[in-house]
């Protein structure tokens, strides 16, 4: 029962909620940046989620890049 709660445990936890969000953004975006046809040909439906994010992490770099840097901080630093 225990390992089930320690997989849960990015949902409950905000910060590490957060740190999941901002690690699927910058992966998208890269990927998009090396194969773009292979989140393109999924822009609707569940696969769609990582085309979002892709269009995010392009879209919005310098917030993103910005939000790594304190995130990073954070965690090495405060906890």
């Amino acid at each position: 029962m225990p390992e089930i709660f320690m997989l849960l445990s990015a949902i409950f936890n905000f910060q590490s909620l957060l740190t999941v969000i901002l690690l699927l953004i910058c992966t998208c975006a890269y990927i998009r940046s090396l194969a773009p046809s292979l989140l393109d040909r999924n822009k609707t439906g569940l696969l769609g989620i990582f085309w979002k994010c892709a269009r995010i992490g392009e879209r919005k770099s310098p917030y993103v890049a910005v939000c790594c840097i304190v995130m990073a901080f954070s965690i090495l630093f405060i906890q």
